[in-house]
């Protein structure tokens, strides 16, 4: 059994994190840690594990118990947490907020995009989680760079859930506010683009190009819808080909015919992505649950990787359908 502490329980992703790990046949859930809600069971703010999970949150850190630690803290406060807390050698770090994500020389975080850097992950002890919007916007650009064909500016827009902004509620996330609406934010500046470039140049040495990214509310729970659009001068088919090549090894990522929505994915730790030509432009549509591939399943599939199970492990989840 892989032993298991979780750092900021009582968010959206913690929540996601514990309804995989409870339900994986490898995990077993030592401590979930929350200063707010010491004491309370989790099922009373995690209230879809009512019956699921009988733990309570505590404000100790037996971190000498575990064998892996999941930091579900808000952005900033997981740095802040390895700094003020001698977290064991031995006990590996996955970290689901941006501080670790890019790549510099005063950390030895992986960043943790499967289809990227799996090999990588496999021998990692510390594995940065990719961010949402940044899952499924490389999703739909890896392919592309890896053949070094991204020679034009990238268009790219795309639709998040109102999970995406966090449990803590503010002026744009109130149902009132978000229901039966939609606006953009953060437009061409959002924080996930130097995570999204870092990996366009890790397999394109060469990309300069502007990512054009607008980022925009939308009126539902969970769930990215992405659209992405450049150049290409080849045609759909050979563009087709090169997507299935590259994701072919992937165990959560398809390329399909069919259209594609929300739906298909939610409640999943699946991306799918639809090509389609128009003259010299192809558009690759992306999605994903942000909650899952775009946070706490993803979490769960580098874990198996990184303690060498197969990386579909507790995962196996189901789409909402209808």
């Amino acid at each position: 059994m892989i032993r298991i502490g979780i750092i900021g329980g009582a968010g959206y992703t913690a929540g996601e994190l514990l309804r995989v790990l409870i339900n994986h046949p490898e995990a077993y859930v030592v401590f979930v840690n929350s200063s707010s809600n010491a004491g309370n069971k989790i099922s009373d703010v995690h209230s879809g594990l009512t019956g699921e999970c009988d733990l309570v949150f505590t404000n100790t850190l037996p971190l000498n118990q575990v064998d892996v630690l999941f930091l579900c803290s808000a952005h900033g406060d997981s740095r802040k947490f390895i700094e003020e807390n001698k977290v064991p050698a031995s006990v590996k770090i996955i970290d689901l907020s941006t501080d670790y994500r890019q790549q510099r020389p005063d950390h030895d975080f992986v960043y943790g995009l499967p289809e990227l850097n799996r090999e990588t992950i496999c021998q990692a002890q510390h594995v940065a989680n990719p961010g949402c919007f940044a899952t499924c916007i490389q999703l739909a650009l890896l392919p592309l760079a890896a053949n070094g064909l991204i020679k034009a500016d990238l268009h790219v827009n795309a639709i998040t859930g109102s999970t995406g902004a966090g449990v803590k509620p503010s002026s744009t996330t109130h149902f009132s506010w978000r229901n039966d609406n939609i606006s953009v934010y953060k437009p061409f500046t959002h924080q996930h683009l130097q995570e999204i470039r870092q990996s366009l140049k890790q397999l394109q040495r060469n990309f300069s190009e502007d990512i054009l990214f607008i980022p925009v509310r939308g009126d539902f729970a969970r769930g990215i819808f992405a659209s992405a659009y450049t150049n290409f001068d080849g045609s759909l088919e050979e563009a087709r080909t090169l997507y299935e090549n590259f994701y072919k090894q992937a165990a959560f990522t398809f390329v399909t015919d069919n259209a594609i929505d929300l739906k298909q994915v939610v409640n999943t730790n699946k991306c799918l992505l639809h090509l389609e030509k128009y003259d010299k432009k192809l558009l690759v549509l992306s999605v994903i649950d942000n909650l899952l591939k775009g946070a706490s399943g993803q979490a769960v599939q580098n874990m198996n990787l990184m303690f060498g199970l197969d990386e579909k492990t507790g995962l196996n989840l189901k789409s909402q359908a209808f």
